[in-house]
């Protein structure tokens, strides 16, 4: 029985090594991302999926194999949706598909929608 007592010991302690290694990781991760977006002028806008800096407009291109470029074929033109809800921290959404989490987490805490809807 003493053998599950320590084995369990070892576990609590290599669970909280495991922790603050984690921690030490995340933070010097974070800082190493910050430096390089600060050093690129990248900002969070620029993270956003479809928000690519330089590529509005411009039609999208593939290398093959050969090295050869190629212009990759148009499945849909985009339609730009005009946002209808703004949350607290700038962030919008159109009211098509489904709520994002900021908006879910907002109403989760008891906010209306209506609270964040666009005037126009």
């Amino acid at each position: 029985m003493s053998n599950l007592i320590d084995i369990q010991g070892q576990i609590e302690k290599l669970q909280k090594q495991a922790a603050e290694i984690k921690s030490r990781e995340f933070d010097k991760t974070v800082q190493d991302i910050l430096v390089k977006m600060k050093a690129f002028g990248i900002s969070l806008k620029d993270l956003q999926p479809g928000k690519a800096r330089g590529t509005k407009g411009k039609a999208k291109t593939a290398t093959t194999t050969q090295g050869a470029t190629v212009k990759a074929k148009k499945t849909k033109d985009a339609v730009v949706i005009a946002a209808k809800f703004r949350g607290p921290n700038g962030e919008t959404w159109s009211g098509r598909g489904l709520s994002p989490r900021w908006l879910t987490a907002l109403l989760a805490q008891g906010h209306s929608k209506d609270e964040f809807a666009i005037k126009s």
